[in-house]
């Protein structure tokens, strides 16, 4: 029985464009999106496997395998729910549209809405190979924080909960935007869905799971 299930988009497939086309969002949720559940879900089996025969020589790798397929499943569930037609997304995140709370965590982690605006990025942009741009609620120091995540899951904070993710894969753009990555991490704040984010935000405020929280 799977544990880890394919999310149905909130969207069609063309509710993106012209920032990312309706082929890329296809191809991107059905086929790459899909291949994470697929392998998270394989390597739970491997791994209740391997434990049942006592095959310990093999758990290192399958647990990297695990950590590897399950964070991309949850990245990309994240990243989803934070787009939204441009039409209604993108912009900043304003007191009068429901989002001051998140606003006000911006400006007093950053300095600034533009300061941060650079600081993610840069952080996606600028990814060597396959990566993401994180924006996360750290809960020690209760600040706002930009992480730049290598494959799914290396050099993170440990418990740091992300609320916006900007998917720097050559998979999520290649396609519209060729090797010019900096084009599409500039699109992609047309479509950001704040109000996404404020509601991850203040999930992660109060203790809450705000990795896979519904609209």
């Amino acid at each position: 029985m799977p544990v880890y299930t394919l999310p149905e988009l909130p969207y069609d497939y063309a509710a993106l464009a012209p920032v990312i086309s309706p082929e890329i969002i296809e191809l991107h949720h059905d086929k790459h999106h899909a291949a994470y559940v697929k392998g998270a879900n394989d390597t739970l089996e491997q791994l209740a496997e391997a434990r049942e025969k006592d095959s310990w020589s093999a758990i290192n790798g399958l647990e990297k395998s695990l950590a590897f397929h399950l964070s991309g499943h949850i990245l990309h569930s994240v990243y989803w729910q934070n787009m939204t037609d441009p039409k209604e997304g993108g912009g900043e995140p304003l007191a009068a549209d429901g989002v001051g709370e998140l606003a006000e965590a911006i400006g007093e982690s950053f300095g600034s809405f533009a300061a941060f605006r650079t600081q993610l990025s840069k952080a996606a942009a600028t990814t060597q190979g396959s990566g993401w741009g994180v924006l996360a609620y750290e809960p020690l120091s209760g600040r706002l924080i930009v992480e730049q995540v290598y494959d799914h899951q290396g050099n993170v904070g440990r418990g740091a909960t992300p609320l916006l993710v900007f998917d720097a894969w050559e998979h999520a753009f290649y396609l519209q935007y060729r090797n010019q990555k900096v084009d599409f991490v500039e699109a992609m704040w047309q479509v950001v869905n704040w109000q996404d984010v404020a509601r991850r935000h203040a999930a992660a405020r109060s203790g809450a799971n705000a990795l896979l929280i519904a609209p």
